[in-house]
């Protein structure tokens, strides 16, 4: 067993165009100043983070960490969420999601996967150059808009969509290979990886490939009311990152799983700052322990009740409450017999 990494925080919720917030030497003092040891940079943020230097320059990976590092700060990981979701979009999505693109490949779904899957690849080296092994991103989804199997979905349908999705992936998995980073898919509703079901699939047509990971990330989870503690004992083996994220289901005689169309604050279910949600985090963190995770624990800030600074204050200290020290020796040892082999063999009657 090993012990997890944090408390850390995923930055993207938090910045703006105001300080501390614009900047990120801002945020690393800020997130210290909540109890923060590190922080995960969204890369497509340029107040932050640029990510086609990073990715050609250790010198200026090595600027980036210093100044991380004068307030005591670590990079967990990268993340390539919002180009991610680029790399596959089914049409009914294109206008949704072409704010996640640079201006001139807007309209243009061809070019905008293009630069997308280059984004990746520039993430995979960026990584690498910061010395992280895990980098957090999202699959992107053509399956999606067929979740619901009515009307009746034509016989090979999802299988050709996830098909194609590992054949835009395996490349980039590639990449993130050559440059001894594993790709930590966030399952999550809106991608075509939104569960372990999906994910297996996935994985199949991806030669269960080394880099095909998972961010594991509970509230996403509660909310499908799926055994989220289940899931690590399943697939522990490819987990290799971790966004503390707490939500809550209520399901009434109006609505339930699909929310009616509600908004956030009217959903049966929605995501709540640490603490305020359903989520047993004793158990996952006794969980993800026992099966030697010991990548980082970060919070991701969702809530529609909340403020973000209150939910940024709150987080460090829950973490760091569920964060399990790895016992060096048996609780049992007082009661040691100190017996040998031979002594073994006399007991067992042989």
């Amino acid at each position: 067993m090993k012990t997890i990494k944090g408390p850390a925080v995923f930055l993207a919720q938090f910045v703006n165009d105001t300080a501390p917030y614009d900047t990120l030497d801002g945020l690393a003092e800020w997130a210290a100043g909540h109890g923060y040891l590190g922080v995960q940079i969204p890369s497509w943020d340029g107040r932050l983070f640029d990510l086609a230097k990073a990715a050609e320059s250790r010198g200026y990976c090595e600027e980036i960490m210093g100044v991380l590092a004068t307030h005591g700060i670590e990079v967990t990981e990268l993340s390539t969420h919002l180009q991610g979701q680029l790399v596959a979009v089914h049409p009914a999505y294109d206008l949704a999601f072409d704010g996640f693109a640079p201006e001139a490949v807007r309209g243009k779904p061809a070019a905008r996967q293009v630069w997308a899957v280059e984004q990746l690849k520039l993430a995979a080296k960026a990584s690498s150059n910061l010395g992280l092994s895990a980098h957090a991103s999202f699959s992107g989804a053509l399956a999606w808009p067929y979740l619901y199997p009515w009307p009746q979905r034509p016989a090979g349908l999802v299988e050709t969509a996830f098909d194609e999705l590992a054949a835009r992936w395996k490349p980039i998995l590639d990449v993130f290979d050559e440059n001894g980073v594993d790709v930590a898919f966030e399952i999550h509703p809106g991608e075509d990886l939104h569960d372990g079901a999906t994910f297996e699939m996935f994985l199949d047509r991806v030669g269960n490939h080394p880099r095909a990971n998972i961010l594991y990330d509970p509230s996403h989870f509660l909310l499908q009311q799926l055994d989220y503690l289940a899931f690590i004992d399943i697939y522990h083996e490819r987990i290799r990152a971790f966004h503390v994220k707490d939500a809550e289901f209520n399901p009434t005689g109006r609505q339930g799983v699909y929310g009616g169309f509600q908004n956030w604050a009217d959903r049966a279910g929605r995501f709540r700052s640490l603490g305020d949600g359903q989520v047993d985090f004793a158990g996952i963190f006794s969980r993800l322990t026992k099966h030697g995770f010991d990548g980082w624990a970060v919070m991701e800030w969702e809530c529609c009740i909340k403020d973000s600074e209150q939910g940024a204050e709150e987080g460090a200290p829950f973490i760091a409450a569920h964060i399990i020290q790895v016992a060096k020796r048996a609780f049992d040892d007082f009661a040691a017999s100190g017996v040998d082999a031979a002594m073994n063999r006399r007991m067992l009657g042989l």
